[in-house]
């Protein structure tokens, strides 16, 4: 019987959902879950303070304290590792597992599908999740991201409004419910298929074209846009805060310095970016924003 090794952290729930959806066609197979348990919780809803606080940390890629990764075996026929992007790089508790010496050595040899829950960016944290699992001899054999497909700052509105309350609603009653849709939660079954029969045949070629002919995953161009752009500024700012703030004052006048920021940033500067790349930039560049489409829908993927 084949067995399956599917580890992750999910803050508010919504991740452990897809994946439990994800699961539903692995048929005759072990099945081992392991959720990465931080020794200091990251409370749900978070406060404002908190979440911006956590932003140098996590861009930086500070290792966090979690508690011992145990498995059951050391040997799997996969693995399904399912984790948030949090300010475009995997979120602390991700990072943590894949720096830790005993998941390292579980994961070398071993196909590897990852399963991501964000809002809509999630580029930038795969490359860094690919790169760890590369160095660690893992094979990436496919990338499943679910994302809040509604438009971008419609999305940043209704995803603060639930990170903040714990209220999955319509914010004012007019926002549409924030998050990954219940529609594509439920749908995660029809991507678990592939996945299981490439597992039943111990075959993994073709696996993620496979996946990505159901036309349930793409990137939208503008987004795509900003997310190339933007890592760059996150990580201007992680260092700046953590070289400046250098007491818990000052420290936390440069994050409200760079809250400030990230909400002109998103709100005044990146629609007239967008407009600028949607009505100058985009029509010259096609061919461009196909190839960086299908690169970064086969991150790390051998094809």
């Amino acid at each position: 019987m084949k067995r399956i090794l599917v580890v992750s952290y999910s803050q508010s729930g919504q991740l452990n959902e897809i994946i439990d959806n994800f699961l539903k066609p692995f048929e005759s197979v072990t099945i081992e879950r392991v959720d990465i348990i931080p020794e200091k919780e990251f409370v749900f809803p978070w406060s404002s303070t908190s979440f911006f606080d956590t932003m140098p940390d996590t861009v930086l890629e500070k290792k966090i304290n979690i508690l011992p990764f145990v498995s059951q075996f050391k040997v799997y026929d996969l693995i399904i590792f399912g984790y948030q992007p949090w300010f475009l790089s995997p979120s602390l508790p991700a990072t943590a597992l894949l720096l830790d010496p005993e998941f390292l050595a579980v994961l070398n040899n071993t196909p590897v599908v990852t399963v991501i829950g964000a809002r809509n960016m999630w580029i930038n944290s795969q490359k860094r999740v690919v790169q760890r699992i590369n160095d660690a001899g893992g094979r990436i054999v496919a990338n499943i991201p679910f994302i809040d497909r509604h438009q971008n700052l419609i999305s940043a509105l209704s995803i603060l409004h639930w990170m903040l309350t714990a209220k999955k609603n319509r914010k004012w009653g007019i926002l549409p419910l924030p998050g990954v849709s219940d529609k594509d939660i439920k749908n995660a079954s029809i991507l678990g298929l592939p996945v299981h029969k490439a597992l039943q045949k111990g075959e993994y070629n073709g696996l993620q074209q496979r996946i990505l002919e159901s036309r349930l995953i793409d990137i939208h161009p503008s987004v795509m846009f900003i997310e190339m752009r933007a890592k760059r500024l996150f990580v201007i700012w992680a260092n700046l805060i953590v070289r400046k703030g250098t007491n818990e004052k000052k420290r936390a006048f440069w994050v409200a310095l760079y809250k400030y920021y990230l909400f002109v940033a998103l709100f005044f500067v990146s629609p007239i970016v967008l407009f600028i790349y949607n009505f100058l930039i985009k029509p010259l560049t096609g061919r461009s924003v196909r190839k960086n489409k299908e690169l970064f829908l086969y991150l790390g993927i051998v094809r």
